[in-house]
């Protein structure tokens, strides 16, 4: 057997394995964000336990822009799953807004709580998130509130990571498959810097401009009077020399007094760095 039927085979038991978890679960409702792990669940779900069972739920908050909730509403009419939105007011929580390293905890818990009241409500069987097999080896301090109120992760549970569920999402021709990795806009900014509406504004304009000239997987990073931002390592000649003076007026205008490239470029989590090794 070769190396790549090896890995289809591995794949194929994963994608069984999470199947098997569905049909055990019953009816779910999903925490549903439009990113590339939870639509191939709700996908899955919905596939394996048919659209009755299977309930999406999207939170409406200020940690998250507009766009992303459009983009939530149209995946879920193409999936043809039901879908309920709900506010979130995170802001509202002092241990949120004070920004510590534990932050995430406590944004889950405030979800969570809701979306498993949902759940209570309609007769669901399960609440279900989109955490995978990666994520167990990386700082989610939201992953304890979940288990706390006893959500489930199905894709965690099966094995599958964050490169098995892009290939699987592309076989299935799910247009999420190759969407770069997405993150409150809270993880902007260092831990102990107070998280203000305003702030999240900010740091949601000064991507956009990014978006707007064409770059994918990329970050701002708020620290106050300076803007950096972190772009794919291929990438930062373009924006240091390309794009450089549209970039400064433009971050400028929003408020930023220094504009700033990160020489080591995107990467997930780059604000945990700072935390002392777990």
């Amino acid at each position: 057997m070769t190396k790549a039927e090896q890995a289809a085979n591995d794949l194929a038991a994963k994608r069984a394995r999470l199947e098997a978890i569905l049909k055990e679960l019953r009816s779910v409702a999903i925490a549903f964000s439009g990113g590339v792990d939870s639509t191939f669940l709700v996908a899955e779900a919905r596939r394996v336990l048919g659209r009755k069972n299977v309930l999406a739920i999207t939170a409406s908050s200020e940690t998250y822009s507009r766009r992303e909730l459009d983009e939530a509403r149209e995946l879920a009419k193409r999936l043809d799953i039901e879908q309920a939105v709900i506010e979130t007011r995170e802001l509202e929580i002092e241990h949120f807004r004070s920004n510590p390293p534990e932050r995430c905890y406590y944004c889950k818990k405030e979800l969570m709580g809701q979306i498993l009241a949902i759940a209570k409500q309609r007769g669901l069987a399960a609440v279900c998130d989109g955490a995978n097999a990666d994520d167990a080896g990386q700082w989610r301090p939201g992953m304890r509130a979940a288990a706390e109120l006893g959500v489930r992760s199905p894709l965690k549970e099966a094995g599958l990571a964050k490169d098995d569920i892009r290939t699987l999402s592309r076989q299935e021709g799910l247009p999420t498959w190759d969407r770069p990795s997405a993150a409150c806009l809270a993880s902007r900014f260092p831990y102990g810097h107070t998280i203000t509406a305003e702030g999240l504004k900010r740091v949601a304009a000064a991507e956009d401009v990014l978006r707007g000239l064409g770059f994918t997987g990329f970050r701002v990073r708020d620290h106050g009077t300076v803007a950096r931002i972190e772009v794919a390592p291929q990438d930062i000649a373009k924006v240091a020399v390309e794009h450089r003076e549209r970039l400064v007026r433009d971050l400028k205008a929003l408020g930023y007094a220094y504009v700033t490239v990160d020489l080591q470029g995107y990467r997930s989590g780059a604000m945990d760095e700072v935390l002392p090794q777990r």
